[in-house]
């Protein structure tokens, strides 16, 4: 058998921070080694396999779709793209009427940041402390954490950030060059932080008053994740865009950003090679259609609410706080996350961190309650 570790360290630039296992298969919330060791998985690919890995109605779509068209130019209409549109938009937020497609979430972000700027005329943003919101430049320049940043700087210009949920520091870095605000309703690498409902009504309001564009990242929270379709239902506002991506196609890449009637964006200011093409199209009508098949929205609250409720039962010498919405989960510890998630992985849990000392636990939403229940029997075995 070839060394595949060896392989992947001679030809890959190094840039992922890697833990010390080949994955090879993955079945709804299991992973194997090329050793035959089996996982639960609780990361998801970050958020990325809500349905379950190699779901059955996602390799099928594709695998019919890739015998039949698998590109097609966006210069042409397509049949398959077609109709993932109207699926789409049959489980959107209602004032988002218009998409443009991508590959990938940090693309998405890059086109709110373009069409924020083409619509309004005004050139700078405002986003928040430990936000994330990929690593390209413009949506690099929306992210907070330094040890990102440092070595590409200068970033685009004009982004400045405020304390989350920290509606009055926010609204003192408006002024009348501000074209748009970037917020997540929940911070997934910043430490599983929880958006206040008060604070994004002000902020919506805000917007309303001074012509701000409102961009909501729903990138790993949307698709059910937090116990709704989309975690802006939580909130009780509208964003004028919408960033969608890594749960969308079930773990195909597929990107999205979803637009109000207000972005109306000239033909050839905007494009993409790949986003929209057929076969991440086909991957995304199987994913949302087996969402509304299982009601992935209330299976993610039920577990969620499960997962905390058995966990509270025990005293965790180790653990902080916990924070839950749905099945997105947040475990602040006393010291440093690296160490639990090597432990956990040797345990056979697949776990992430956000930040420095949070486990971030974002499992397949299709996890049964056999797994939850042995993967909080390891947590409490590590965090006692």
């Amino acid at each position: 058998m070839k060394d595949y570790k060896a392989l992947t360290q001679q030809y890959e630039i190094d840039v992922y921070p890697r833990r010390d296992v080949v994955l090879v298969k993955g079945k709804d919330a299991r992973l194997w080694d090329d050793n035959g060791k089996e996982y639960i998985d609780l990361a998801a690919g970050i958020s990325v396999a809500n349905i379950g890995h190699s779901n059955e109605k996602v390799v099928d779509a594709i695998s019919k779709q890739a015998a039949t068209l698998i590109t097609c130019a966006n210069t042409f209409y397509n049949d398959t793209k077609a109709l993932f549109l109207e699926k789409l938009f049959s489980v959107a937020p209602a004032n988002l009427t218009r998409a443009f497609l991508t590959n990938s979430g940090t693309e998405a972000v890059e086109a709110a940041i373009k069409f924020a700027r083409a619509v309004t005329k005004k050139t700078k943003f405002i986003a928040t402390m430990k936000g994330f919101h990929g690593r390209t430049y413009g949506a690099l320049s929306a992210t907070y954490k330094k040890e990102y940043r440092d070595i590409f700087e200068p970033l685009v210009p004009g982004f400045s950030f405020a304390p989350y949920n920290n509606f009055e520091k926010l609204s003192e870095l408006v002024d009348d060059g501000t074209a748009g605000i970037i917020l997540e309703p929940v911070q997934g690498e910043g430490g599983i932080n929880i958006g206040q409902k008060e604070y994004f009504q002000k902020v919506r309001k805000l917007c309303d008053e001074k012509n701000i564009l409102l961009i909501i990242d729903e990138i790993q929270t949307g698709f059910c994740r937090t116990g709704k379709m989309f975690a802006i239902e939580h909130l009780g506002i509208e964003a004028d865009m919408m960033t969608l991506a890594k749960s969308i196609a079930g773990g195909f890449p597929m990107g999205a950003l979803l637009c109000s009637d207000k972005i109306q964006i000239e033909k050839g200011k905007h494009g993409s090679t790949f986003g929209g093409n057929p076969l991440a199209c086909a991957a995304g009508i199987a994913s949302i259609d087996f969402m509304l098949e299982n009601k992935l929205w209330e299976q993610a609250e039920a577990k969620g609410k499960y997962f905390r409720e058995k966990l509270e039962q025990h005293t965790l010498s180790k653990m902080r706080e916990l924070r839950q919405i749905g099945l997105m989960i947040g475990i602040e510890l006393k010291d440093k996350s690296h160490p639990v998630i090597i432990e956990l992985l040797e345990k056979g849990i697949v776990t992430l961190p956000a930040g420095t000392t949070v486990l971030r636990l974002l499992p397949p939403l299709v996890i049964s309650y056999e797994d939850l229940d042995t993967a909080i029997e390891k947590l409490v075995e590590v965090l006692k």
